[in-house]
């Protein structure tokens, strides 16, 4: 039987409860249990593929083709552990199945209420999709008080009762500020939460409280007093200089020896933190082993978490090249000539051209790739990035000085078009250009072949791949021999042969450009090989 625990916060949002329920069920993973970590979204959205990275950051896809929370990258990362579209609901998806079930009659006639209608959906998700899982952790998301995410402290609390208290732990994290006039950390912040919490019916069984130093012994057994929690389960989740760290400063404090004992499991064995150790001493390593710059050439570089993958993955290919991979985030829509372009990336041993959607800041994307080529600057380019170059050579080589995406403009040469239909998962899958816009595009694992002697092959070392795809506009591979002519090859199609998925230049020192994004794939102990190969390119 699975047991579950509950992760809140209080206070202020954005005190890491994704990292920390992903740094507990890492450190429950190196004890040798199953796990599985959820994430509950109070606001309306049916899902965060139609909101702005402004607004939310990135959208994590999964493997089945599920827009998610960022945080699922998170718990993919430390936990190797891939997410399911079962991993992730929002307030939105509650409502449409309510919705979708009272519109069919299956609530016999009743009134539908958020009791018990809408908690028993909250209720079903947190338990759908669990097997064999030894724990499931659920991150709720948002502070407690938020008029949104009352339906779902209920729910937790309900499925408490239910499932019993010593199947289910209940962990709240909280701001815990240090005052400089007064020289000392404050504990009220913490008490109040507390308090809050209490009010909906929920008594946390373990603190982590937000510093940016250790708490002593004191601060400890005041909350715990004021909070009716044991002191050894008053944890310090204090800042570090990297969040890998996190798990072993979990684990110093005694956090998984904790966790096991509530629920009356052996604590004589210690979990096996190797990995989690040996790269940190690579770490160490590589930050002091000399540096490479790359510039990422997008549109929503004033919030980097709108590429947050895209950072951890550079990161962890820098780690296994033993070298700090510095990043210069570059506005595109600030480049418009060459001279600016120049002006950019001058000092960039790379140039990465990422994701992204509409035709803001595409003209700097593009003078970027022409910069990267023309100068034989190791350059990646990642969905709309392989795009634009795939456009680059067209217009610059080919001579095809209109040709654009069928995406940004209506006239001119669509050398990337709107696909209309592709297979996945055995079935046709049909989309026009009147769909709405929410899980409309081509999502999720798809498989592809690359051709034998291309430098793509030989950094996957095998044939056949499969990756993570987020687009609606493909490369039309009726061009793939103007490519050619002018140095630039498609070396990775769909199975069928019908969908260019990676293109490359041969005469180049590092050109690849993929359909499909490899950054979701990377894990801190598991490197994507496009990603160490990109750094390792930029070090020579």
């Amino acid at each position: 039987m699975a047991r579950y625990i509950f992760i809140t916060g209080g206070v202020v949002s954005s005190l890491g409860k994704g990292i920390a329920s992903a740094a507990l069920a890492a450190l429950l993973k190196a004890r040798g249990y199953k796990v599985r970590n959820k994430k509950l979204d109070p606001y309306l959205n049916v899902d965060p593929g139609t909101m702005s990275p402004y607004q939310h950051g990135e959208c994590y896809v999964t493997d089945d083709g599920a827009e998610t929370d960022l945080d699922l990258g998170h718990y993919e990362r430390f936990t190797g552990v891939s997410s399911k579209k079962s991993d992730n609901i929002t307030t939105g998806q509650i409502y449409w199945s309510v919705l979708t079930k009272e519109r069919r009659g299956d609530y016999l006639g009743g009134t539908v209420q958020v009791i018990p209608h809408v908690t028993n959906e909250i209720k079903d998700f947190i338990a759908a999709g669990v097997d064999d899982e030894d724990f499931v952790l659920c991150e709720l998301g948002g502070t407690v008080g938020d008029i949104e995410g009352l339906p779902y402290l209920e729910s937790i609390r309900q499925f408490a009762n239910e499932k019993g208290r010593e199947n289910v732990m209940f962990m709240h994290l909280t701001l815990l500020p240090y005052i400089p006039t007064a020289g000392e950390l404050k504990t009220k912040p913490t008490q109040q939460s507390v308090h809050n919490l209490l009010s909906y019916g929920i008594q946390p069984d373990m603190l982590l409280c937000r510093a940016d130093r250790y708490m002593g012994e004191d601060e400890r057994r005041k909350i715990a007093l004021f909070c009716n929690v044991k002191p050894e389960r008053v944890i310090s989740a204090v800042d570090v200089d990297n969040i890998y760290k996190i798990p072993c400063v979990y684990h110093g404090q005694g956090m998984d020896q904790q966790v096991c004992e509530y629920f009356k499991l052996p604590i004589n064995q210690e979990p096996n933190l190797c990995s989690w150790e040996g790269f940190e001493k690579k770490l160490d390593f590589a930050k002091n082993n000399g540096k490479v710059r790359v510039a990422i050439a997008g549109k929503y570089v004033v919030l980097p978490d709108a590429y947050k993958s895209l950072s951890e993955a550079l990161f962890h290919a820098g780690v296994e090249n033993g070298t700090k991979v510095e990043i210069d985030w570059v506005n595109t829509e600030e480049i418009n000539t060459m001279e600016e372009a120049k002006k950019a990336f001058e000092n960039a041993d790379g140039i990465l051209v990422p994701g992204g959607f509409g035709s803001r800041g595409t003209d700097g994307k593009m003078l970027a790739v022409q910069y990267a080529r023309e100068n034989n600057i190791p350059f990646f380019g990642i969905c709309f990035g392989m795009q634009m170059a795939v456009l680059e050579t067209m217009r610059n080589l080919v001579g095809v000085r209109d040709a654009v995406s069928s995406e940004l403009s209506k006239e001119g040469t669509p050398v990337v078009s709107l696909i209309t239909e592709w297979e996945k998962d055995g079935r046709i899958e049909t989309r026009t250009k009147n769909s709405d816009m929410g899980g409309t595009m081509r999502l999720g694992g798809y498989p592809c072949h690359l051709e034998d002697g291309s430098k793509t092959k030989e950094i996957y070392g095998e044939s056949d791949i499969c990756e993570r795809h987020r687009h609606r506009y493909e490369v039309n591979n009726k061009y793939e021999n103007a490519l050619k002519e002018n140095g630039m090859i498609v070396v990775g199609k769909s199975p069928d042969g019908l969908l260019p998925e990676i293109v490359e230049r041969p005469d180049h020192k590092w050109f690849i450009g993929v359909q499909f994004h490899p950054e979701l794939r990377s894990r801190p102990f598991e490197p994507h090989p496009l990603f160490v190969s990109f750094v390792d390119a930029m070090k020579k």
